[in-house]
């Protein structure tokens, strides 16, 4: 793993002139591998959110007529250790991004003259509490030395206590009125940055598609729900993550209250004073992904940047004008339960559903109950099917539906295939290494899958960014057969089903993706 070292500004005029672009706040010189150039570490924002801006919404960037290195990345946001992005290097010092693209890409390219490389920006994932775009997994010199025709962006955000944080109850809160959705806030000032300066790249800023897995799916899903969001992105592709995966004031404010009980801290001001790793080692033990499988730190339905119901918002056609691309995989909290072990997923599991089961009906209850009690198997399987349901699958079916009652489109995809680690089957992030073209990371495959079916799920990926539409002619497809994938609708929720041999597709009535009877409520009751 290759270790931080800052970007310096270059003052001699000593660089390659064909690696640096002009941008609004500086010409950055990329460097080039394989016929990939990557700018690393581009600062997306006027001031980095450290000391006093700890806590703020990002601050615009400003112009600057300075010539600086583009050749390493910004380091990680502030999280607990356990992270591969978080090896690089952690820091409040953290609002950076990534540019790849291939040495062709600055020709122009689809779209007519004048027009750029398709853009497809990354956002990544890890529960709103860990995650970074220095992940080895999201290095693209695979992806484009494959599929050059578009530029990628891979870009930072805030997580954790640091990007999710209700801090307006408390004394001092007013001060701070977007702590609460930071993360979103980040999201959007370096989508941005890129509107304003990709095409300096050989982008169309016209032509942006966002992506996403979990987390990063989420936000993908949130983003075309604030407002003015829109004229950045015209696309999303979103894997396992659906607007779902947010939280109410009062589920925020208890994470908030715990916290500053456990720091010994009343105000904001109390807070400011303790240096941020000190927070993490209070907060990880508490509501921490690896540590303690907090899965509470979501962004939160606030009536300012989102809102009260993001449902409701869909079926209105809030994002009725946007491409959507989304789907799930099989087995997701397999993924979890596997990291855990049995016996630690069994403890969460009684404990997270014995909470969820007392905000439901006495009707509803006994739904939960059947859906649990028809499931064999190992004493896990029930719990992790209905996490798999109420957190990943029945949001994704449901996002496809609200969105084409509006109008919109939803090409819905339903992933199976099956990791070689034990208990993983098709879980959560097991298709990362397919789309991310990197065989060799196998922490949740086991093993490298078929190249034919990971060449051709990139290629269906980067044809609907490039067109909208995911579909492949034969002589697109990597194994020269046709790839008609067919738009979701409220007849026969046709879905395309992602099989290592065998890309086909079926009604998701055949498949039963979803209960539609008892689970498919339970999206109703968000996440937390």
């Amino acid at each position: 793993m290759e270790q931080y070292v800052k970007n310096q500004i270059i003052t001699d005029g000593n660089y390659d002139k064909s690696l640096a672009v002009k941008c609004i706040n500086g010409t950055f010189v990329g460097k080039k591998a394989e016929n990939v150039i990557s700018y690393k570490g581009i600062p997306f924002v006027g001031q980095q959110p450290v000391g006093n801006l700890r806590w703020k919404a990002p601050v615009d960037v400003t112009p600057d007529d300075g010539v600086y290195e583009a050749y390493y990345y910004g380091k990680a946001p502030i999280q607990e250790p356990g992270d591969p992005s978080a090896e690089y290097g952690t820091s409040e010092d953290c609002l950076y991004l990534n540019v790849w693209k291939a040495d062709e890409a600055a020709l122009p390219l689809t779209g007519g003259a004048g027009k750029g490389a398709p853009v497809i920006v990354w956002i990544y994932g890890g529960a709103y509490d860990v995650g970074g775009a220095t992940d080895p997994m999201y290095d693209l010199t695979n992806f484009l030395n494959e599929n050059p025709e578009v530029i990628v962006v891979t870009i930072n955000y805030r997580i954790n206590v640091f990007g999710f944080l209700h801090l307006s109850h408390l004394p001092d809160g007013k001060d701070y009125p977007d702590a609460q959705n930071l993360g979103l806030l980040d999201q959007l000032m370096a989508l941005k940055w890129v509107h304003e300066n990709i095409a300096a790249f050989g982008g169309d800023p016209d032509n942006v598609t966002i992506w996403g897995e979990s987390a990063g799916a989420a936000s993908c899903t949130m983003l075309p729900l604030i407002k003015g969001s829109h004229k950045y992105f015209k696309r999303v592709i979103a894997q396992s993550g659906a607007p779902a995966q947010t939280r109410s004031a009062e589920q925020a404010i208890a994470c908030t209250n715990s916290l500053m009980e456990k720091l010994g801290c009343k105000t904001v001001a109390d807070l400011q004073k303790i240096s941020a790793e000190d927070i993490m080692k209070v907060w990880a033990p508490i509501l921490g992904l690896y540590s303690a499988l907090g899965i509470r730190t979501f962004p939160e339905r606030d009536g300012i940047y989102l809102p009260l119901d993001p449902w409701e918002a869909y079926a209105n056609g809030a994002a009725k004008d946007i491409d959507f691309l989304q789907g799930c995989d099989k087995d997701e909290m397999n993924t979890f339960m596997g990291a855990l072990g049995v016996d630690a997923w069994n403890a969460w599991a009684k404990e997270r559903t014995a909470e969820k089961l007392a905000q439901l009906t006495d009707k509803e209850n006994a739904l939960v109950e059947s859906y649990l009690n028809d499931i064999k198997g190992e004493n896990y399987e029930a719990t992790v099917n209905l996490y798999s349901q109420m957190m990943f699958i029945a949001p994704q079916i449901r996002l496809s539906d609200e969105q084409v009652k509006a109008g919109g489109t939803s090409y819905t995809y339903y992933y199976r295939v099956e990791s070689s680690q034990p208990y993983i089957k098709a879980g959560h992030a097991s298709e990362l290494p397919v789309v991310f073209a990197h065989p060799e990371i196998q922490e949740f495959t086991g093993r490298a899958y078929d190249e034919t079916f990971s060449k051709t799920m990139r290629k269906m990926w980067v044809q609907f960014a490039k067109t909208g539409n995911p579909s492949l002619s034969a002589a697109q497809s990597p194994d020269g057969k046709a790839k008609e994938w067919p738009l979701y609708d409220l007849k026969d929720r046709q879905v395309m089903v992602l099989d290592e041999f065998d890309i086909h597709t079926a009604k998701e009535s055949e498949l039963k993706i979803v209960d539609w009877e008892r689970t498919y409520f339970l999206t109703n009751y968000y996440m937390s």
